[in-house]
Formats: C-alpha cells, structure tokens, sequence
C-alpha cells in the first residue's frame, strides 16, 4: 500500500491578496457552477512565479491532444461513479425491507406509551401492534420481533409468567398470525422481562445459573412455539441453551420453528433506552458474567461454533454498528444467516442527533443499515424498519 503525504501551502499576506484578484467567483455554486472551465488552465494566475504542474522535465501533469491538464491514468474509479445509474448499477449492497425485523414493545394496557428515550418507539396496545405490523407489512416488512412489558406482579425469580399460554406474547402471536398467517413473527427467549431481578436468568445469591435457567427457558421456547411464533430468538447467552431448546422444540413436533441465536451478545452500554422500554434494568450488579466482554473478538467464533453445532438457523450480532467487524467475521466464518441488531442506543443516539439538526435523518439512517449490509450481515434487526422501508419506496429502490 502506498501511502500521500500532503502538500500545505504558506501563503504571506501579499501572496494571499495576489490569489484573491483571480479566484473563481462563487457564483453558481448553489447550481454546480454552469460556467465552462478553461481545461488548458493557462492564463489563470497572474503571479509569474505559481507552480505550473505540467511545466518541467518531470511535471505532475501533462497535456493531452487537446492542450488540457491531463493526468495520464487507465484506472480511473470514478467513472463507476459518475451519475445515479452508473452508481445503481455497479452497487455492491442493497438494503430492501425484506432485510428487516422490526422490534415492536408491547403491553397489558389499551393504550400507547411513548418511550422518553426512543423518540418515535412505544409501548404498543395489541390493538395498536396490529395496525403497525399492518403498515409495516404493506411496505414489505413482513418479520416482526415482540418484547413484552411484564407488570411487575408477575415477575418472579423463576420467571414463570414466560410460559403462560395466556400472556401477552402467546396472545399477540395469535393475533398477528390470524391476521397477517404471510409474516414471520419471532419471539425473545430470555427471563428478563420476566424476572424480580431484572438478569436473563435465574438468580441465586447473586449467581446466575446457567442450567436451571435453560430449564425455563425450554418452557418458554415450546409455549411460543404452541402460541404461533416462526423464529424464537434465545438472547440469555447461557451456554449450551440452544440445543437444549433445538431438543426441546423437536421433541414437541416443533421442527420447522427456527432458532435465531444471540451469537455474539455483548455486556454493552448500548441497552439502556431498551431497558426502559421493558423496565428491565438489573435489579442488582451487571451481565457481564453471562454476555460478552466488549474487548474479545474471537470469543464470537467460539460462540457461532458452538451455536451452530447445537442447531442454530441464524445468528446474530448485537449492537451493530460498533461490532461491524465481529459480523464480518461471522459471515467469513460461518455459512449461516448472519444478523445485526441495530440497538435502542444507536437508534437514540441518531434520533438525538437528528433534533438536534446535526445530521441529516434519512441518509444517516440508510448508510448505517447499508453498513451493515456491507460487513456481511442478512437481517438487520432495527427501529427503524418502518421508516427505512417508506424512504425505499419514496425513493423507488423497491
């Protein structure tokens, strides 16, 4: 690889002055300037002594047939780039809202609550999560992820309340299903949401354990299954949980519902705006024994090993954005699916940014999902599916 250094020019005040009689005027910019530019560049600095380029035995530049500045180059990349259809055309990753799932919030009540910390997103009522899968599907989102807020005097230790036929997860499956039988609903395998201690799993004298809490989880995973969901999605991170659930699944005649395995979740600081949607913060401590330390990257290849051998049908990367390169390993390393979750902090984090007037909403939404796209991932888990899939139509790009 060759590295450029930069050329800086020290210019005195005199020379400044000299520069400013014969620089273009910026008139037109606003219009990409439409007046012709002398190509031959001759003529255009009145300061004898300007460094000419294409001047000496060995100039930078030369002259073509037609006496213009020429710089003498067969590769030139940037006629790939040179107009929208030439760009469409060689375009490497193409975002479509079939890529998506959209992460909906639901809860007990009959009405809408707005998350403070996810300007945009609430906590939906069924009725509510109906119409939103509706406008979402008809847009060409058809995958939907459902996390519950569980009140509080349902929560247990144990998580019981996960496997009741009638919460409220087995009852919205049922519904969309009904409604929409074409989409492909995915539930959370998980106790947080479930649990008087806010930890994914069952908890004894500050320990999480592992094998009690895939018990649950069993449980959990067959009853969404019974209810009507397509993909559960185990996000616990115990170890060994997926083929506890691949076992548990089969045995039940559950064959064809798909396990959508939290490969590479990491002990983020990106949740947080998520737990306030659940009210799931940790009631004690961190995750940290349980998910992954923010430092490894190869710990995802032992994980995707593992998950993969156990009967895993995707795998997922979560957050996004800050492990591009823990996807792009997975998807070297692995034939499987690989999914990214573009987190509730990010999602934050550009919604803050974007009241703010700081960035642009609609680029910077579709070149981070288009970045994802790029490192390797097949399904992007976002909030902003919804939205993204609008802006593909209006732009005519589905």
């Amino acid at each position: 690889m060759k590295f450029f250094s930069a050329a800086v020019l020290f210019a005195t005040s005199s020379n400044v002055a000299a520069f400013s009689a014969v620089a273009p005027s910026s008139t037109g910019a606003a219009t990409g300037n439409p007046d012709p530019v002398d190509k031959s560049m001759r003529g255009i600095d009145k300061e004898p002594s300007t460094f000419d380029p294409t001047a000496g035995e060995n100039a930078a530049l030369k002259r073509n047939n037609n006496d213009q500045v020429w710089v003498p180059q067969r590769a030139r990349p940037r006629r790939n780039r040179k107009n929208a259809t030439m760009r469409g055309m060689v375009r490497e990753n193409i975002v479509t809202p079939s890529n998506f799932i959209y992460p909906l919030f639901i809860h007990e009540e009959n009405y809408n609550q707005a998350i403070e910390s996810m300007p945009g997103c609430e906590r939906h009522s069924l009725e509510s999560m109906l119409k939103e899968v509706g406008e979402a599907y008809n847009l060409g989102v058809k995958t939907f992820v459902l996390f519950p807020k569980v009140p509080d005097e349902l929560k247990t230790n144990l998580g019981v309340e996960a496997y009741n036929p009638e919460g409220i997860v087995p009852r919205a499956l049922r519904l969309i299903k009904a409604a929409y039988p074409d989409s492909i609903v995915c539930t959370d395998v998980a106790l947080d949401p479930y649990s008087d201690q806010g930890h994914d799993g069952v908890v004894e004298n500050g320990k999480i354990l592992n094998d009690v809490t895939i018990n649950q989880l069993c449980k959990q995973a067959v009853c969404q299954a019974r209810a009507g969901s397509d993909v559960v999605a185990p996000s616990d991170m115990m170890d060994g949980r997926v083929k506890a659930i691949r076992d548990a699944l089969d045995s039940e005649g559950f064959t064809d519902v798909s396990i959508l395995s939290y490969t590479a979740k990491y002990a983020s600081a990106y949740y947080g705006p998520f737990r306030d949607a659940l009210d799931s913060h940790p009631g004690f401590g961190d995750k940290k024994t349980y998910q992954q330390d923010p430092a490894n990257g190869r710990e995802a290849l032992i994980e995707a090993a593992l998950d993969a051998a156990e009967g895993a049908d995707m795998l997922m990367v979560k957050p996004g954005m800050p492990y591009l390169d823990i996807i792009r390993r997975l998807k070297d390393a692995s034939p499987l699916p690989i999914a990214a979750y573009h987190v509730s902090g990010e999602y934050a984090m550009i919604k803050a940014a974007c009241e703010k007037g700081w960035l642009n909403e609609k680029d910077v939404v579709m070149e981070t999902l288009t970045c994802f796209k790029r490192a390797g991932a097949d399904i992007i888990l976002t909030y902003y599916a919804k939205q993204a899939a609008q802006w593909i139509e209006q732009d005519g790009l589905y």
